[in-house]
């Protein structure tokens, strides 16, 4: 081998000699490696190793691992020449016992007896024993590899059931296993030539060794290839798949196949298969599976013997009993795969089975994210060749984030991963830790309970079932936005003030909704009424209302959003991502319609006129009815996120109305009052004063909280409205209606109702109606009655 690495290194560098502008510099080492090497081309590959050696120790410096190519390439490297190896002992065996067969015919001298005459050194026949226990030393360590391949590609399997890349090609790793076959079989026919030339007790102990690996082989090349649901629903169709690797050598071409069986165990069934004391064929299955037996057959032109479970259903399953506060989405199953045959002209009987990954079964929709919250676990931090299914129930916070970020990737399918900050974010919600560097949770660790038991503080949700929700909206409405990078996503409310409130107005951002599952907020710069800049969120948008009306779209829509943080037009940014709006009729010659969202303020309000500061108190009623506070600026009320509607374009919306303000009165559930109604000051003792006369007008305050809509009352027509809000004569326009002007005003009694009624009759003319009318024109164009002439007794909710 050492030579034959001579000469292919000379000759590589001979035919990089005949490239232009390249042999000068080569030519001279080509007869300098020759005349250093061409006599001991061992000391050629020592050279190598030495420079090799180097290098890695160069790429571990830098980067503190090896590339995963580099152990792939180096692990099969290992192999091949392992299995060479072994080939050339198999025929240096039988090039020694045939010569040795030779001798004993020739000299009419057995073999048995050319081992035991005592000789000088080693003998003939003493080399033929060592050659034999060598040859299957390296079967041994050659089944080892193998061994260690297959385990790994299990591991990689589960690994990908939370997004990790998988190659599932078995080819290679069948043959292997075949390869390794074919050398037993060799071995076996050495043995069985010379078995009469041996002492029993060796070839006793050799063909025990052989016997060994190959039940090994076997046993472990049955392999789940397609693994069952491992969030599994009862009354659901599913698949499953197995393969035997060594099917095509045992197998053959059977006149009927053998059957394979597909059962559900526990938990604690699980570890009784696995351990050696196992319970064998006899495994009562936990749960009722129909159509669960298939036969092996020859898959992908004959190239694989396989067994394909098409139509699994899960009827019903028996839980078992649980430990401490587990609950049923914490109780893991797998589906046992099982089959017997016999093996050889000896009629061998072999039964061979093999577990599914662990899975979780539930009976509603509602359980499906905790359920998946234990698998993901499961995949994630398990070890491989342990007793089923036993995991750590702690791991460290570096190990959670390679997990999450592996989840979102696949489960969104994009090539965007999570960023430090993000990872960031995720550690202070998960561990309640509002620290500011990265460096304070690397060492860390997370157990299972804050992952998905414990409720995250203030909110009514664990911290996967939270995450889960982000993975479901971004997969289904957000992907593209997630890939082109607008979305920052995770990111605390206070971390985006802190990067908004500095910016121009107009300037937003885009983030998961931090206290619902499955929404996402436009946080942006407004003005506030003094000039200061204010974070505004809008309120969150989840799944449904984005298939409604897409985000870019919506985003179009709020003229008051300009440039995407730090300082991309939003147009630039999101003009991909904007549905094209179809201008004129239609091919069936309609006019489109089109939804379109709005805030509740679109623009600042106005800053209203120096005013006296508030000394009463303002009634919202939107607020309870037996609650009553004190306004005093609107910094002081909690902030809130304004409700966005989808509006289509129609007539002219009316004006809105101005604040609504009403002096300490009775608290009456039922009673609703117009905008300007509110602002008289009236006490019940006092006689109804005529329109004629005006009214006594409380100027707006200027802390009061703008009505959401104007609430209008039906008993009170539009032109009374005008007439109550005239200026009152006699009084400067900005006096201020205090508590000292008035008594304080009771409940009214059924005597002071009907007082008042009797007054104003009176005032309009003597007990008739006079030139007031109970039926006014309407400016809606409908009678509306005046509320001076209403008879307050027949009203129920007075």
């Amino acid at each position: 081998m050492a030579s034959t690495l001579l000469s292919a290194t000379i000759q590589h560098l001979q035919a990089s000699a005949r490239k232009p502008g390249e042999g000068n510099a080569i030519l001279p080492h080509i007869s300098t490696l020759e005349s250093i090497y061409q006599r001991d081309p061992l000391k050629l590959v020592a050279t190598f190793r030495q420079i090799l050696q180097g290098e890695k120790k160069a790429v571990m410096e830098q980067f503190c691992h090896l590339p995963m190519s580099f152990h792939w390439k180096q692990e099969e490297l290992k192999f091949n020449t392992a299995l060479q190896r072994l080939r050339h002992q198999v025929g240096e065996t039988r090039l020694l016992r045939e010569a040795l067969q030779q001798e004993a015919e020739a000299g009419q001298v057995s073999l048995h007896s050319l081992i035991e005459t005592p000789a000088k050194g080693t003998g003939p026949s003493e080399a033929l024993v060592t050659l034999l226990q060598e040859t299957v030393g390296e079967l041994e360590a050659a089944q080892t590899l193998v061994l260690k391949r297959i385990q790994i590609w299990k591991r990689q399997q589960q690994l990908a059931g939370n997004g990790a890349p998988f190659d599932e090609n078995l080819n290679q790793l069948q043959e292997r296993c075949e390869n390794l076959v074919d050398i037993y079989s060799q071995l076996q026919q050495e043995l069985g030539a010379a078995g009469g030339e041996l002492e029993p007790k060796t070839r006793a102990a050799l063909v025990s060794r052989l016997d060994e690996v190959l039940r090994t082989l076997v046993t472990s090349s049955f392999l789940v290839e397609k693994q069952p649901p491992q969030v599994l629903k009862t009354q659901t169709k599913f698949q499953a798949g197995v393969r035997f690797l060594l099917g095509l050598r045992f197998l053959g071409a059977p006149a009927k196949f053998p059957l394979v069986r597909a059962d559900m165990v526990t938990e604690k069934q699980a570890r009784e298969l696995s351990s050696p004391q196992g319970p064998g064929a006899g495994v009562e299955s936990t749960g009722e599976i129909t159509n669960n037996t298939v036969p092996f057959e020859n898959i992908g032109s004959g190239n694989c013997c396989s067994a394909l479970f098409k139509n699994l259903l899960l009827k019903k399953i028996k839980r078992c009993e649980r430990k401490g506060t587990e609950s049923v989405t914490e109780e893991k199953c797998a589906v046992l795969f099982s089959t017997s045959f016999m093996l050889g002209p000896n009629k061998l009987p072999i039964h061979l089975q093999v577990l599914s990954l662990p899975l979780v079964v539930i009976v509603h929709g509602n359980q499906d994210n905790n359920a998946k919250a234990t698998i993901l676990w499961d995949n994630a931090f398990s070890e491989m060749d342990r007793v089923p299914f036993v995991v750590a129930e702690r791991v460290p916070w570096e190990k959670m984030c390679e997990t999450l970020n592996l989840k979102f990737m696949a489960e969104v399918g994009t090539n965007q991963g999570l960023l430090p900050e993000h990872f960031l974010f995720l550690a202070q919600k998960i561990f309640n830790d509002n620290s500011l560097s990265i460096e304070a949770f690397q060492h860390r660790s997370v157990s299972w309970s804050q992952f998905n038991k414990e409720i995250l503080l203030g909110r009514g949700f664990t911290f996967w079932q939270w995450f889960d929700g982000v993975l479901d909206l971004t997969k289904r409405c957000l992907k593209s936005y997630w890939s082109d990078r607008l979305i920052i996503g995770f990111i605390s409310k206070q971390y985006v003030t802190n990067l908004l409130l500095n910016e121009p107005d107009g300037t937003f951002l885009l983030r998961f909704s931090d206290s619902e599952i499955g929404g996402i907020t436009i946080a942006h710069v407004i003005r506030g009424q003094d000039g200061s800049p204010q974070i505004e969120n809008i309120q969150p948008f989840s799944a449904k209302d984005l298939s409604i009306r897409s985000l870019g779209d919506r985003i179009r829509d709020l003229a008051q959003l300009k440039n995407l943080y730090p300082k991309k037009p939003k147009d630039e940014a999101f003009r991909s991502h904007y549905k094209h709006e179809q201008i004129g009729k239609d091919g069936r010659g309609y006019v489109p319609a089109t939804i379109k969202m709005t805030v509740e303020r679109d623009q600042p309000l106005p800053t209203p006129e120096p005013q006296m500061p508030p000394m009463v108190p303002t009634y919202d009623p939107r607020m309870a009815p037996d609650s009553m506070n004190i306004q005093l600026s609107p910094d002081m009320v909690p902030q809130v996120y304004p409700p966005h509607s989808h509006s289509i374009p129609s007539y002219q919306a009316l004006p809105q109305e101005e604040s609504v303000n009403v002096l300490p009165a009775f608290q009456e559930p039922h009673l609703q009052m117009s905008p300007n109604l509110s602002q008289m000051s009236l006490p019940f003792d006092q006689p109804h004063p005529h329109p004629s006369r005006g009214l006594l007008l409380c100027q707006p305050q200027e802390h009061a909280i703008a009505s959401p809509e104007p609430l209008l009352c039906s008993d009170v027509t539009m032109a009374e409205e005008r007439c109550l809000s005239q200026p009152v004569g006699g009084y400067p326009a900005s006096t201020w209606a205090g508590e000292d002007m008035f008594p304080p005003l009771l409940p009214p009694t059924e005597q002071d109702l009907t007082k008042l009624l009797l007054e104003g009759q009176a005032e309009s003319g003597g007990g008739s109606l006079g030139a007031q009318s109970l039926l006014q024109s309407s400016p809606y164009g409908q009678s509306g009655i005046s509320m001076s002439h209403l008879d307050l007794r027949a009203n129920p909710s007075w």
